[in-house]
């Protein structure tokens, strides 16, 4: 089995206070946690034995227990009955092989590990020894004073790296570090004090658990049956993960022969079968939550209690298929009785009114007695129950949460849809609560969230135009309308292919007459300083811009970033120039005395026109071309591309052109390509078309602006 080790709390008596380590270890489990360590350095044996008893019973299954060195404790507690399901060992603690050998090959087994010495170690041991590494310390921490120097997040980082096993985080951890640990590669969290010492562990547990699945994407298992026409069953419960956030993965339970207008035939594989799949799953992979629909018979309903037993995934959604649309039964007596037990193993049931009234055994009469119902059956099973109600003829098709252990009883209005394309509505409701409940949300915000999905589906669900009965709800409708369907290319595949657009513009700048004769030394003196005086008058609008940009910047690196830029077209570039054009003056008045001529006026008024329009994307796409349109020039320059005469100590503009291959530019041109081609990647497909209409067009006039000196009578 592969183990889920997201939350796992390691006990601590004197934190634990009056409460004590077992009511401790009881609250947390509600909340969440998914493994216990029994840390108890100093009791006897027989006293570690009583506790795992003990811990044994009020986590009931819920979550793993292992015990902390003390490996002939875990073996005799074994002995008396106690679910104990391995040992957590420090390097000098029993052998990993002996405990392997005790425990057995489903056993898990953890190491302490903090030095490269440690994953040498076990390196060496056989394959499947050890199943995880305790790392730490993160930080300092006052529940275990002798250890050793503390990692950091970073020091966690590389060890997870070079680690042939997964690792878990121990040692000072915090709330606030769940997100950058579980970046750098943290299987699960490690807790002592954050839950022991807590006012409220399972509220603790809960906050803690929820932070670790908002931060990642939920794997939820459907266990059903198999709908060739896409629309209920297994096919419409993959649908329905995806377009809830979840990666779907489905075990078959029954294969069907049906369309929109009926079922024809169904088919029970073995259930040896079944139980293969659902072995081969949970030993690779951690299943965050689990969906259960069609089950054919009672042997398929106990193969898969006695999988969930095995297991113990952290949410189960068993929605009850029982009874036909019809109003026939589906299963006989023994499938039936099969099923409440399934439901005592649930988290949410999510049975229809017809449903509802077989497993209360009488009939329901209006919707004030199927909230009763659902009261009484929650009751019995354990577990929150969703009652789905309103009659095929009724305006009104309210829902309601029904949880009589946590005080719940919430009820959802909404008016009926109209429209034929009903199936599966069941399968994907069920599945996408199960899907919200792993990403983290509580039952009533997962029941709200997946009922406003399902019912946009509904609406939507015309556009789909299949078969000709009861048609499947259009569960990408929402998805498809807000973000399309063309792929977001990577930032790189946007540099390349702007790149690439402009090739064309490139050519015609390399050809020019001006960039040539700069290149080879024959320019005029005349022509240089046309283009210096225009290009003043041009940096100065262009600081302004790139002022703008800094404005409207999203994040403080962007802003500073070309604010930095436009301090420096203002005190560098334009330094340079004047030593030019106003050398004895500096930058003064004088600097900008030029006439501007129509090719600056265009590209300044573009610049001004983008600027003022607001958008902050469209604005720095403009200001790219004079980066990078620069840059390149420079770099080629400098390589040979238009001959030697460039790099020439002698040449007449030597001093000129080194300042266009300045390292400190193309840093600044690197980092503004960055930023620009980031956000056309985030972008959607409108704004990224407006961003390389307005990055073409600026490298359109910053060729006519090269093109200027060439076409004044100066330019001789």
């Amino acid at each position: 089995m592969s183990a889920d080790l997201s939350l796992y709390l390691v006990t601590d008596a004197a934190l634990c206070g009056e409460r004590g380590v077992v009511e401790t270890v009881r609250e947390a489990v509600d909340g969440g946690v998914r493994i216990v360590q029994l840390r108890e350095k100093h009791a006897s044996d027989g006293d570690v034995v009583e506790q795992l008893l003990a811990l044994s019973a009020v986590i009931d299954g819920r979550a793993l227990l292992v015990v902390n060195d003390r490996l002939d404790a875990a073996v005799a507690a074994r002995a008396q009955g106690s679910r104990v399901d391995g040992v957590h060992l420090g390097q000098g603690d029993a052998s990993v092989l002996r405990a392997r050998q005790e425990l057995g090959p489903d056993a898990l087994i953890g190491l302490t590990a903090n030095a490269p010495e440690h994953l040498d170690a076990v390196r060496a041991l056989p394959a499947g020894t050890v199943d995880y590494l305790g790392v730490g310390v993160i930080r300092p921490t006052l529940t275990k004073p002798d250890h050793p120097p503390a990692l950091g997040i970073q020091g966690f980082r590389e060890f997870v790296e070079a680690s042939p096993l997964p690792c878990v985080a121990i040692g000072g951890v915090g709330i606030d570090d769940i997100e950058p640990l579980r970046a750098a590669g943290a299987v699960g969290i490690a807790v002592v004090s954050a839950l022991c010492a807590a006012e409220a562990p399972a509220a603790a547990a809960a906050e803690f658990r929820r932070r670790w699945q908002s931060a990642s994407v939920p794997r939820v298992l459907t266990i059903a049956g198999s709908d060739p026409s896409g629309g209920a069953g297994i096919q419409a419960d993959l649908k329905s993960i995806a377009a809830n956030g979840g990666y779907g993965m489905a075990a078959i339970a029954a294969l069907t022969v049906q369309n929109t207008q009926g079922v024809r035939a169904i088919h029970v594989p073995p259930s040896d079968f079944l139980r293969q799949q659902l072995d081969t799953l949970s030993d690779d992979i951690v299943i965050d939550a689990v969906k259960i629909g069609m089950l054919a018979d009672a042997e398929v309903v106990r193969t898969v209690i006695a999988w969930l037993d095995a297991v113990r995934p952290p949410i189960v959604v068993v929605d009850p298929v029982m009874v036909a649309t019809s109003g026939d039964r589906l299963l006989d007596t023994a499938a039936e009785s099969a099923l409440r037990e399934l439901l005592v193993r649930a988290h949410v049931a999510t049975p229809n009114l017809a449903e509802l009234a077989v497993l209360v055994g009488r009939e329901i009469h209006d919707w004030a007695d199927a909230l009763a119902a659902a009261d009484a059956l929650s009751t019995q099973i354990g577990a929150a129950v969703l009652v789905k109600g309103g009659h095929p003829d009724a305006e009104e098709a309210p829902d309601a949460l029904i949880d009589a252990a946590a005080g719940i009883r919430q009820q959802f209005a909404g008016a009926r849809i109209d429209t034929v394309n009903t199936h599966g509505t069941g399968c994907s409701l069920s599945s996408a609560i199960a899907t919200l409940l792993a990403r983290g949300l509580d039952p009533a915000a997962a029941v709200a969230h997946a009922r406003s999905w399902l019912r946009e589906s509904l609406r939507e669900s015309s556009a789909l135009d299949v078969g000709r009965g009861h048609g499947p709800v259009h569960h990408f409708a929402g998805l498809w309308n807000r973000g399309g369907l063309t792929t977001r290319p990577p930032a790189a595949d946007v540099a390349a292919a702007w790149w690439d657009g402009i090739a064309e513009t490139r050519a015609e700048i390399d050809a020019l007459p001006f960039i040539r004769a700069l290149a080879d030394g024959t320019l005029q003196r005349e022509p240089f300083v046309f283009y210096l005086a225009q290009d003043a008058l041009y940096l100065r609008e262009y600081a302004r811009v790139l002022a703008e940009a800094a404005r409207l910047a999203p994040t403080s690196a962007e802003q500073a970033f070309w604010a930095q830029s436009a301090q420096g077209s203002i005190v560098g570039e334009l330094e340079l120039h004047a030593s030019w054009l106003t050398p004895a003056q500096g930058v003064t008045a004088a600097t900008f005395a030029a006439e501007p001529a129509p090719a600056t006026v265009a590209y300044l008024d573009h610049l001004r026109a983008t600027a003022f329009d607001g958008r902050y994307p469209e604005l720095i796409a403009a200001i790219l071309p004079c980066f990078w349109l620069y840059t390149d020039l420079g770099e080629r320059l400098h390589a040979g591309a238009f001959g030697s005469r460039p790099q020439d100590p002698d040449h007449p503009y030597a001093s000129w052109l080194a300042t266009y291959a300045d390292p400190a530019f193309a840093e600044a041109t690197a980092q503004a390509v960055a930023y620009v081609t980031d956000t056309a990647a985030r972008a959607d497909d409108a704004t990224r078309a407006r961003m390389q209409r307005a990055f073409d067009l600026s490298s359109a006039h910053e060729r006519d602006f090269f093109a200027a000196p060439g076409s004044t009578r100066d330019a001789t």
